[in-house]
């Protein structure tokens, strides 16, 4: 028994190791997106479910955090400050499906046809939800989510999901190259670690048990190896159930499509799975409380639809172009380490992981990492003037919109209680 969690946790560790820069690239990369796209404008942009509104929403949120919970609060703070409802799902699908750290995680674990496919297929699946949407969606339904949504409670990350350190003064590299930037970056890669350390950490011991313990044998007769056009079919519509009862969303799926790769899944299947990390199970609780009963139950249906229909599309479309890889060696290792280039590339992003990490306490971001789960003020109906407050500095309002003088975040609304 202790042999076997040993070899669990050994292959765990190993691909730790192996994608450890890659997910300090990817956070980098988010983080000075991050900096120069601003949210405030976002409600704004998004009055329709047009195909420019959707292409807006779909550019917003892959310049957004990965983190589902943090995608799926600020999907439905869009929704209640009057953004359309079609365009707030596709907001919250880009969110999680076409960022940048999911991108090169996939490329690094699994192979480069993979990040193709997340492109390609996050694109596809926005446009299947936009027309499903389109025939499905009654105004009545979404009149009751609207009430449902404006009673205010309360999910997960609301605070990250209203968090904005945006600038929008300037070129983007003056923005990105300021004392102001820097800081933004800063708080915005911490902030994006600490929302789903523990998907990615919960994956990782996942697919290092599933990859330790499980037999092959298993896995080929469960994905019906030996029945290839089956298992074409069967792999986009059970891959969104497996990840539905995985309970694990954001990046930390990729590990434990790794696994699922290795054991036989259809390419198709292995993306359908990735895609579906909006329909996990505490994902769906957070909707009941968000929209109500009706709404969750047609997000899931519809939400399970898109995401296995866009694994088969990817699936027929790589096939006939002859891009679907033809081993299947996803980096599924025990933990070992080498001098070699990924050994090379996690020192060099361990440091630049330090640099930000250190900005981000000298500037108050610990402050702000605990109000991270925390509802913003405005959620809640109340009465009173509005007033404008740092997030880090509480000292600090104004009766109108600005920028703080002691961190220079840009002051949040908040309406007190009167």
């Amino acid at each position: 028994m202790i042999d076997a969690i040993v070899h669990a946790l050994s292959v765990a560790i190993g691909m730790t190791w192996e994608i450890l820069w890659a997910l300090i690239l990817g956070f980098t990369l988010s983080g000075i997106v991050q900096a120069v796209v601003s949210k405030r404008e976002m409600t704004r942009l998004l009055p329709d479910d047009s195909i420019r509104s959707l292409a807006i929403a779909s550019g917003l949120g892959a310049a957004s955090s990965s983190c589902s919970y943090a995608a799926v609060a600020l999907a439905r703070s869009l929704f209640r400050r009057g953004a359309n409802f079609t365009s707030a799902m596709a907001f919250g699908f880009a969110s999680t499906n076409l960022v940048i750290e999911l991108g090169v995680l996939l490329a690094v674990l699994i192979a480069w046809q993979f990040t193709a496919a997340e492109f390609v297929g996050g694109v596809v699946m926005i446009a299947i939800l936009a027309v499903i949407f389109r025939r499905a969606l009654t105004p009545s339904l979404v009149d009751e989510a609207r009430a449902n949504a404006e009673r205010g409670r309360t999910g997960r990350m609301e605070g990250h999901a209203e968090m904005d350190m945006s600038l929008s003064e300037g070129s983007i590299v003056s923005r990105l190259l300021s004392d102001r930037g820097f800081t933004a970056t800063s708080h915005s890669f911490v902030m994006d670690w600490a929302s789903i350390w523990m998907d990615i950490t919960i994956g990782l011991l996942i697919a290092g048990a599933l990859a330790a313990w499980v037999p092959g044998s298993f896995w080929q007769a469960f994905f019906f190896v030996d029945h290839p056009l089956v298992a074409k079919l069967w792999g986009p519509l059970v891959g969104p159930l497996v990840a539905m009862l995985s309970f694990v969303c954001s990046i930390g799926n990729v590990p434990l499509a790794a696994v699922l790769w290795n054991g036989g899944i259809s390419f198709g299947g292995a993306i359908s799975f990735i895609f579906a990390d909006l329909i996990v199970i505490p994902i769906l609780r957070i909707y009941t409380k968000y929209y109500g009963r009706r709404m969750t139950v047609f997000l899931f249906v519809t939400f399970y639809v898109t995401m296995a229909t866009a694994g088969l599309v990817v699936e027929l479309v790589f096939g006939a172009l002859g891009l679907i890889p033809s081993e299947r060696s996803a980096e599924v290792v025990e933990a070992s380490v080498s001098w070699n280039y990924t050994t090379v590339f996690n020192l060099i992003f361990l440091a630049i992981a330090g640099v930000l990490v250190v900005r981000f306490l000298r500037t108050g971001g610990p402050a702000m990492l605990r109000a991270m789960s925390a509802p913003p003020d405005a959620t809640s109906p109340v009465a009173g003037p509005v007033v404008y407050t740092c997030p880090m500095h509480a000292e600090i309002g104004r009766n109108e919109p600005g920028t703080c003088p002691m961190c220079g975040m840009d002051l949040v609304e908040r309406t007190p209680h009167g």
